[in-house]
This record gives structure tokens, C-alpha cells and sequence, in this order.
């Protein structure tokens, strides 16, 4: 365990030329020029994560439930896109402006859902800097989808008192009371801000992790203490993760994390060291 027991504010700020938190227009033509992308390395510097020495593997998974298009004869066609994309890339996605370039898919015409998955695919990767994989779940494909929750011992019902709201590393610490385990710990109270607007993000994460036994108390203080935190979904894991490694020394470690929707998209931020993906499963806060 860390040895600084001086608590110490975090704070990030986001590039100047984000439409997020200003008011913008509409638009219901298709343009990709509205998708923005954020550095990963605005986050990973606090961290001193290196992008090509990152100490885990993963996926940036997001479900977007409100795509509608127009087929050649103006009629509407909807479907749910998933889209991977890779935390190898320069850049995340941004969420709002994401949301603002599907807007822009509801009054285009395209020959077929396969042309619009591959335009998808293409401004996508563009903004991200590096190859996203694309799916869209078409209406006749709805009835296959299934919610699945998360697996593990639930931390919630702790009996806890809690007093600070921003992210503290120090509530961390291992149970010297225990041998070293194998567990899967769940929590539904993750919750932080969005980096501009300060609008709640909510989420429920698991954390499944072989080592030293982490105390369960002050694992379930360290994620509510994200709960005034301004910063992006995928940044908040990272940030999880790294500092999990570096208080409690797990040998392996996965922290996923499934966001509720906002916009009709919802974000699923998944970090291990010895895990593959887990399939995109919708929750039942999605």
C-alpha cells in the first residue's frame, strides 16, 4: 500500500474545441464532420500511462439505441449499433458529438443497412485514429438480444459511513486477515460527472481480481468516492484500475464498468491484464 497519506484533487480538463456543454444545432443530414475525438492522453498523463507500455488490455464497447435511416425510397429503417473501439487508439469518442452525427443519419437515404455500417465504420475509426469494429442488430434480430448482470459478491450492502466525495486512493488497502483469494467484488453505487457539463454518469462495475484479499470496505468507500468526480467513462476505469494495481498488487486484474444510456448511448469501458472481452450484454439500468 502507498505510504502518501496526503489525499490529492484530481483534476482534468478537457481540449477548448469540444461542442460539449455549448449549445448546438441539430442537424438530420448526414455529416461526419460533427464527431469529435478526445486524447486519451489527457487522462493517461495523470496516470503515467504510457500508450504503448499500457499495462492492461481491453475495449471501449457502446450500444447505441436510437439509429434510423432512410432506405432508397424515403422510408425510415432503424437498428442497434454496437460499436468497438480499441484502447490502442489516440483518441476516444466523444459522446455528445457522437450522438449529434447519428442524428444526422435520420433524414439521409442509404441503399442498405450494410452501407451504413460501413460509412459507421469508416467515420468512426477516423475519429478514433485507429480501426472500430462496427455491428448493428437489426429489428428481426431484437428478440436474441438478453440481459445478463453482473456476477459476483455485491459490496453494496456494506454498512458504511462515508465523508469524502472525490476520488481517494487511500481508502484501498488489503485484508492481512486473509490468504490470497480468487473473487469477483460488484458494485452498483459507481457514480461520477461529465467532465464539462458535470451531469451524472451512473454505472455499475465489477471487479474480478487474483492476489492479496482486498479489504471490501474500502474498496466499496474508494468507488463512491468518485461520486463528485468530473471525468469520462472510460477515463474513470482506467483510473480504477491503475490505482487498484498500484495500493493492492492484485496479480491479475479486470475492471469492466456498464454506464447507463445518456442520449441513447450507453459506454462499457473494459480493463485487464489477463481477460478477453466479455460479450456486450445489456443491463437492466440500460
Amino acid at each position: 500500500m502507498s505510504t502518501d497519506n496526503s489525499p490529492k484533487k484530481i483534476i482534468i480538463s478537457a481540449p477548448d474545441n469540444l461542442s460539449l456543454g455549448k449549445e448546438v444545432d441539430y442537424e438530420f443530414e448526414y455529416n461526419p464532420s460533427l464527431l469529435q475525438g478526445v486524447p486519451r492522453s489527457l487522462s493517461r498523463d495523470t496516470l503515467h500511462l504510457v500508450d504503448n507500455e499500457l499495462p492492461f488490455d481491453g475495449i471501449d464497447t457502446w450500444t447505441g439505441y436510437e439509429l434510423s435511416w432512410l432506405n432508397l425510397k424515403g422510408k425510415p429503417c432503424i437498428a442497434i449499433l454496437e460499436c468497438f473501439v480499441p484502447i490502442t487508439s489516440e483518441n476516444l469518442i466523444e459522446s455528445k458529438s457522437f450522438k449529434l452525427y447519428l442524428n444526422s443519419f435520420n433524414q439521409t437515404k442509404f441503399a442498405s443497412a450494410d452501407e451504413v455500417k460501413k460509412v459507421l465504420q469508416s467515420d468512426l475509426s477516423a475519429c478514433a485514429g485507429q480501426p472500430v469494429e462496427v455491428n448493428l442488430i437489426l429489428p428481426q434480430q431484437f428478440d436474441s438480444l438478453k440481459f445478463k448482470e453482473f456476477e459476483g459478491i455485491l459490496l453494496d450492502e456494506l454498512d458504511i459511513a462515508i465523508e469524502e466525495y472525490s476520488p481517494n486512493s487511500q481508502y484501498l488497502n488489503v485484508d492481512e486477515h486473509r490468504k490470497d483469494v480468487k473473487e469477483t467484488l460488484v458494485s452498483h453505487l459507481l457514480k461520477s460527472n461529465c467532465l464539462i457539463t458535470s451531469q451524472p454518469d451512473w454505472a455499475s462495475i465489477q471487479i474480478r481480481y487474483e492476489g492479496k484479499a482486498i479489504a471490501h470496505e474500502g474498496l466499496l468507500k474508494y468507488l463512491i468516492s468518485f461520486r463528485q468526480h468530473n471525468e469520462f467513462h472510460e477515463q474513470c476505469v482506467e483510473r480504477i484500475y491503475s490505482d487498484i494495481m498500484r495500493e493492492c498488487s492484485p496479480e491479475k486484474l479486470t475492471v469492466c464498468a456498464r454506464y447507463t444510456r445518456r442520449g441513447g448511448l450507453d459506454i462499457n469501458p473494459f480493463r485487464s491484464n489477463y481477460e478477453t472481452p466479455y460479450s456486450n450484454h445489456r443491463q437492466a439500468r440500460q
